[in-house]
């Protein structure tokens, strides 16, 4: 029975030392079951020279190759499945539009156990049943929505399933049904925002919105702040990934000190991206999941390409799951530009930083002759456009100057007017790399 404070107290608070010892227990049987039920992990076991009572200790799954995205595109549909087809009752796809996409198999017991970790998560940010939760993530395939959805059943909330775009019939709904609760990318909340002040609407005071659980892409403190102000809300940082269960892997407490990932479901590592090496927690690396209850399609050391840092301190809201910072982009979102490594949420920092500018940017990048080229547009906010005291040669450079100091590269900055950049009802695209296939 949930609490005042806790959807599960018990699991939630319970000790380190119990906690670890849970994992252990699961991972052994996950490990069997994989190497039971499974032609594609038995073959990574027999290469490595591997049997599954060579893992007696949680530092043991060091011993287990990586399971990478490629191993599902390669194995597409069902070839991961490790239980048989009629077991199946559920299935989703990543949103990916290139190659095969990414199947998640969901038997019964995977669907209890998502619902279970998304009323917990959506509790953990002060969600209750008497909330009006307003899901505008996408339905279908994509696992955003109907994870939400689960979850805000699983807590006895009124559950608005509108899914993604339609803003104006969004805000509407929000009005009139009286939403407490959005559920989107933090992209399209930034775009309903402004659709809002277009509309001449206040969400402050024409809403009841109090919470925002937003996710699916990375975001940085800088957009935080702009949404919870433009709609006085208090924003929430949610995670998950399809090939682990969707939403519902971690989620920020309202500590707001990084996303309680619920180990109890979930073992965490962090390792060197290019060696594969693993680091210690408070070390920044790519994080690597591997499912504990999962039976479906379980996956072993999954490299996400997430680049975060692990801080394994007892949280101030009593929980003891370790937490994940904020991802600061993915490996393999990176861009390299002159030499120089650089994720678009660093941008996205250093934009963020001049209220002159709205919350929409887009990175150019080039090559034209030897040399890359790196150039940002931006737009000016609606009041901003029309100043005329504002100087946009010496916005220019002050623009210029943030970003050297966080990437240590000079970028070529265009201003645009109020609205001429393109809006984003579903993940923001910000990137427009125009080398590929240029030598």
């Amino acid at each position: 029975m949930a609490n005042s404070k806790y959807w599960n107290e018990k699991i939630e608070t319970m000790s380190v030392q119990d906690l670890r010892k849970h994992q252990l227990d699961k991972l052994k049987k996950q490990v069997k079951h994989c190497y039971d039920n499974s032609m594609f992990y038995r073959k990574k076991f027999k290469d490595a020279g591997l049997q599954p009572d060579d893992i007696k200790t949680l530092e043991d799954i060091q011993k287990i190759p990586f399971t990478v995205k490629n191993d599902l595109r390669d194995k597409y549909p069902l070839g991961m499945l490790t239980v048989k087809p009629v077991d199946v009752v559920e299935i989703h796809a990543s949103s990916g539009t290139t190659g095969n996409p990414i199947i998640g198999a969901y038997t019964q017991g995977d669907m209890n156990a998502w619902e279970e970790l998304m009323a917990r998560s959506i509790y953990t940010t002060g969600g209750r049943n008497e909330d009006v939760i307003h899901i505008a993530y996408g339905y279908g395939l994509f696992t955003g929505g109907l994870g939400f959805h689960y979850g805000s059943h699983k807590i006895g909330a009124m559950t608005i399933p509108v899914s993604g775009g339609m803003s104006q019939r969004q805000i509407k709904l929000m009005k009139d049904l009286g939403a407490t609760v959005l559920c989107c990318t933090p992209s399209f909340a930034v775009y309903l925002a402004e659709a809002m002040a277009n509309a001449g609407i206040d969400p402050k005071k024409d809403l009841k919105l109090r919470i925002g659980l937003f996710g699916a892409e990375p975001w940085s403190d800088k957009i935080r702040e702009r949404i919870e102000a433009d709609l006085g809300i208090e924003a929430f940082d949610v995670y998950g990934l399809t090939e682990l269960c969707g939403p519902g892997v971690s989620i920020e407490c309202r500590e707001h000190n990084g996303l309680h990932i619920w180990e109890d479901h979930f073992l965490v590592e962090t390792i060197n991206p290019e060696t594969g090496e693993v680091l210690s927690p408070g070390e920044e690396g790519e994080l690597v999941f591997t499912t504990l209850t999962k039976t479906g399609i379980p996956m072993l050391r999954f490299r996400t390409r997430d680049i975060s840092v692990i801080n394994t301190d007892k949280c101030a809201c009593g929980r003891t799951h370790a937490r994940m910072i904020r991802i600061r982009g993915r490996s393999d979102d990176m861009l390299i530009i002159r030499g120089v490594n650089v994720f678009p949420s660093q941008v996205e920092i250093a934009v963020m930083s001049f209220p002159e500018l709205a919350p929409y940017y887009q990175i150019v990048v080039d090559r034209p002759g030897a040399l890359d080229t790196f150039a940002v547009k931006l737009e000016l906010t609606e009041k901003a456009s029309k100043s005329k005291k504002l100087n946009k040669d010496t916005l220019k450079l002050d623009i210029q100057g943030k970003i050297h100091s966080i990437i240590g590269l000079t970028a070529d900055i265009e201003i645009v007017k109020c609205g001429e950049l393109p809006r984003s009802e579903g993940k923001a695209k910000h990137v427009l790399d125009l080398r590929k296939g240029k030598i």
